[in-house]
């Protein structure tokens, strides 16, 4: 059985116990401030709704979904059960309360019931992703030509900006609050962006962009460093396709280092488009 939680009280022993298993831990709760924020906080945030299953009376699975019905989207923060039946009624529940909606899932690898289910909706898949943290602050990088986003450029980074991702660049921009925008300038031109988080305690790169043509001129890397410079003192995490090692260099030249045992993967499901 399913039904919405107004808090956690009682639940954290089961929290820790499933988040300590390799095979079923969150990578969105994957230290202490994670934990924190993305979870035992949630029941205090308006748009986050937390989900228990019960069965005989014990907790056998728990979500927290980040629901926007304005906008046909929800993003799972949390979810923690070992049993296959879990999630098979979570999106049966998904299925019938919110029929069209965009739903993105980021989950651990190895958690095989959830991957099979999402691979059995037809949701797509992004590569597998390493999780690396800054752990020493870089050499000194030459930033000049990065330039905070404003009003004179903001024409030429929306055009270039993604729109296929839900953080599009009208919502980056207007999220000042959270986000901070950086610019690749070259003679007056944007050649490229990253849009990363500020407000948190460890923060992260969300989009970082160099127009093909300006590739290979070490523009990646001088927005990262100011990226790193203007965090200070927060911390800093990023993720990174697993096989994409020329990125996996890069941000090891700036002083990050993979977190072993906290790959994840990120799958869409539009609900109802699958079987």
């Amino acid at each position: 059985m399913i039904r919405e939680l107004r808090s956690l009280d009682g639940c954290l022993d089961f929290i820790l116990e499933i988040n300590s298993d390799p095979a079923f831990s969150d990578p969105m709760l994957s230290t202490p401030w994670l934990l924190e924020n993305n979870l035992l906080h949630a029941a205090e945030k308006p748009n986050d709704h937390l989900f228990g299953v019960c069965r005989d009376g014990a907790l056998v699975g728990l979500f927290d979904f980040l629901i926007l019905p304005g906008e046909k989207y929800l993003e799972m923060i949390a979810g923690l059960s070992r049993e296959a039946a879990v999630y098979e009624e979570m999106a049966a529940y998904l299925e019938r309360e919110y029929p069209g909606f965009q739903a993105d899932f980021v989950f651990n690898p190895a958690n095989a019931p959830l991957k099979a289910l999402l691979e059995r909706k037809q949701a797509l898949f992004c590569p597998e992703q390493q999780k690396m943290v800054l752990s020493a602050p870089p050499a000194a990088v030459d930033t000049a030509g990065i330039e905070p986003l404003s009003a004179a450029y903001l024409p030429q980074y929306l055009a270039m900006h993604g729109t296929d991702v839900y953080w599009t660049g009208e919502k980056v921009a207007a999220a000042v609050d959270r986000f901070r925008v950086l610019l690749a300038v070259d003679s007056g031109a944007v050649v490229g962006y990253l849009d990363v988080t500020h407000c948190f305690d460890e923060n992260e790169p969300y989009d970082l962009f160099v127009r093909e043509e300006h590739r290979r001129r070490g523009w990646g890397r001088k927005l990262l460093a100011r990226a790193v410079e203007l965090n200070r003192p927060n911390g800093m995490m990023l993720l990174v396709e697993t096989d994409n090692i020329p990125a996996i260099r890069l941000y090891e030249s700036l002083g990050f280092e993979a977190v072993p045992g906290q790959n994840s993967l990120t799958a869409t499901w539009r609900i109802g488009a699958g079987a």
